[in-house]
């Protein structure tokens, strides 16, 4: 059974990797979590990773130097 989800990072000079495609909520999310905490999210040059959903929308966003800006329930809580 294929899930919904998606997790993409976003880098300093523009370009994004689409990390997980088609994976369940936990999955993407503890995906999500370990790709904000790597070197390169620590030092910047990992600017954004994004969770979206089936319809391409973002269900979950941290930004480098801000944390969680999305869902608003969780917004500015650091990795």
């Amino acid at each position: 059974m294929r899930g919904e989800y998606s997790v993409v990072q976003f880098f300093v000079d523009e370009s994004y990797e689409k990390v997980l495609e088609f994976v369940d909520a936990e999955e993407a999310v503890r995906k999500a979590i370990a790709l904000c905490q790597t070197v390169g999210a620590r030092v910047g040059t990992t600017k954004r990773v994004i969770i979206t959903d089936g319809g391409d929308f973002t269900s979950w966003e941290w930004i480098f130097g801000k944390g969680i800006t999305f869902p608003p329930e969780v917004a500015g809580r650091q990795l």
